[in-house]
Parts: structure tokens; C-alpha cells; sequence
């Protein structure tokens, strides 16, 4: 449990501890040989100097996800990423080619 104080009334926020484990019931485990989301959005931080606004918010919401069977809010990883893919055209490259079809083989597998 986490209290916090917030003008003088006391809020109680518990964290689901389950989505930190390999627990086979989580969606947010990845299967082996699959990078998680927020690894990729590291290297495509790393690699793209100029980040495209357009995808600025989608390549911040991608850091903080594990699976394509993930949710940031009310969207989906999988919407995430397409809209990222969307706004990545001027991302050129060797590693910018490798973790594009890496992010459209993940969509791809969603859809099996």
C-alpha cells in the first residue's frame, strides 16, 4: 500500500505486484526471443538524434510497456505502435530498417 497526504485527505493507491512477475496469467510477460517495448523505445531513443514531434508521444508511451498485449491509458500497444510507425517515416538507417520490421513483426503476431 502507498498513502499519500494531498491536502489534508489521505489517498491509499495499491500497486498490482503481479504485473512485475512471469506469472503465465500476465499479458505482460513477453515470449522468449521477443525484446519488451520499452528496450526497443531505449535503442530508437539511442539511434534517432531528432525525434519526429509526431512521434515523440508514442515512442513515450512505448518506454513504458513490456508486450504488445499492454495498454497505456485507453490505447492499446498495438495502436502505439502503429501511430510510432506512422510518424517514423523520416527515421532512416540500418537500425531504423531492423526495428521497424521488428515492431511490424510484433504486430503481425498480435494478429495470429
Amino acid at each position: 500500500m502507498l498513502y499519500k497526504e494531498i491536502s489534508s485527505c489521505i489517498f491509499v493507491s495499491q500497486f498490482n505486484l503481479n504485473t512485475m512477475t512471469n506469472s503465465t496469467t500476465n499479458s505482460n510477460v513477453t515470449p522468449a526471443g521477443v525484446r519488451p517495448l520499452s528496450l526497443i523505445a531505449r535503442d530508437i531513443h539511442n539511434d534517432w538524434k531528432n525525434v519526429y514531434f509526431g512521434a515523440v508521444p508514442w515512442l513515450h508511451a512505448m518506454r513504458s510497456m513490456t508486450s504488445i498485449g499492454d495498454n497505456y491509458g485507453a490505447d492499446s500497444a498495438e495502436t502505439i505502435v502503429i501511430y510510432f510507425l506512422s510518424n517514423a517515416t523520416t527515421w532512416r538507417g540500418e537500425t531504423a530498417r531492423r526495428i521497424k520490421l521488428e515492431l511490424k513483426d510484433l504486430l503481425k503476431s498480435k494478429k495470429l
